[in-house]
């Protein structure tokens, strides 16, 4: 079993992001087909889900995009504590396991990778966008983050984050089953849902369903069921 667990020791999923640069190239790719690059200028939201992006094009014109004519986009982070984590995620995660629906040019320079996604709400289906923190190793399971999770606390050193919170809850679609939200303190119990298709990870893991070895487990299951 331990040679499985150190395919994975050590994963960590990209840092989520809610503010972003307005002065670097953003790509985002339209369910048309329509290919736009350009710089960030609004996010519109609401509790917490994007439903529109205005994007300035190399002309300077604002192109106004509903959530629902993108799918996907990578955008820069503005926060220079996060973009780190960013890049460090990228450098950590060397041996990619994604398809080629995940451009690993664009996340290795710490973009922040968008998709839409058809999850759970309730018992209601919803398509949203969404960014995905595992863009490196999602070939088995694709996790997003929950726009409306809480984090434990982090601390700061004269107002900045340091370090930041752990995430409650993330969004996590398996196959082509619509993506459904799963809680920290639910893993235990969801576990044997979500790696259903891969005993190479229900083996390995065991009994020790730890919430803080989610990504490790994700990367495994890139590395070992794909």
């Amino acid at each position: 079993m331990a040679p499985l667990m150190n395919l994975a020791i050590a994963q960590s999923f990209s840092p989520a992001f809610d503010r972003f640069s307005g002065g670097k190239t953003s790509y985002v790719n339209l369910e048309d087909g329509t290919q736009i690059e350009g710089t960030i200028d609004d996010f519109d939201r609401k509790k917490g889900l994007i439903e529109e992006v205005t994007i300035k094009d190399a002309d300077g014109k604002k192109i106004k995009l509903e959530a629902e004519k993108i799918k996907s986009m990578y955008v820069p982070p503005s926060n220079l504590a996060k973009f780190n984590e960013a890049m460090d995620f990228a450098t950590e995660a060397s041996n990619w396991q994604s398809g080629n629906d995940v451009d690993k040019d664009i996340i290795s320079k710490g973009y922040a990778m968008f998709e839409r996604s058809t999850v759970m709400l309730g018992k209601k289906k919803r398509d949203l966008l969404l960014q995905i923190v595992n863009p490196s190793f999602a070939n088995y399971v694709r996790v997003y983050q929950d726009p409306m999770a809480k984090e434990t606390a982090g601390f700061g050193v004269a107002g900045i984050d340091v370090v930041g919170g752990e995430e409650k809850s993330y969004y996590v679609k398996v196959g082509d089953a619509p993506a459904f939200r799963l809680y920290k303190k639910d893993y235990s119990k969801q576990f044997a849902s979500v790696f259903k298709g891969c005993k190479a990870v229900v083996d390995a893991v065991g009994k020790k369903k730890a919430w803080s070895d989610f990504a490790s487990h994700a990367m495994m299951a890139a590395k070992e069921c794909q």
